[in-house]
């Protein structure tokens, strides 16, 4: 099965002309089926893109969150560092006289 659509516009189907023949269709039903036709066709147009933007913004968050997951938590371990310094500190000076005894 061919998944591949015709690229037909609202154009092509509001200008396509059907050949009559004996007991042939009525041309007032084939227009009124027509007009259906594209506004269903205008309105699938319309969701389709709508459909495509969010796609894309949605993949560019992913982009960017699979790009800061992988980069290192700049500064973690200087972070780690001052806060033992200061722990270090405090001690010393709550502490600093039991501390030397």
């Amino acid at each position: 099965m061919d998944n591949q659509l015709n690229q037909l516009t609202t154009k092509d189907i509001l200008e396509q002309d059907f050949k009559t023949a004996l007991r042939g269709y009525s041309p007032d039903e084939v227009d009124q089926f027509l007009d259906t036709v594209i506004k269903d066709y205008e309105f699938f147009q319309r969701e389709i893109q709508k459909l495509q933007q969010e796609n894309q913004r949605l993949n560019q968050e992913l982009t960017q969150q699979k790009s800061e997951q992988r980069r290192p938590m700049a500064g973690q371990g200087q972070t780690n560092y001052d806060m033992l310094k200061r722990l270090s500190n405090l001690e010393k000076h709550v502490f600093g006289s039991r501390l030397q005894d």
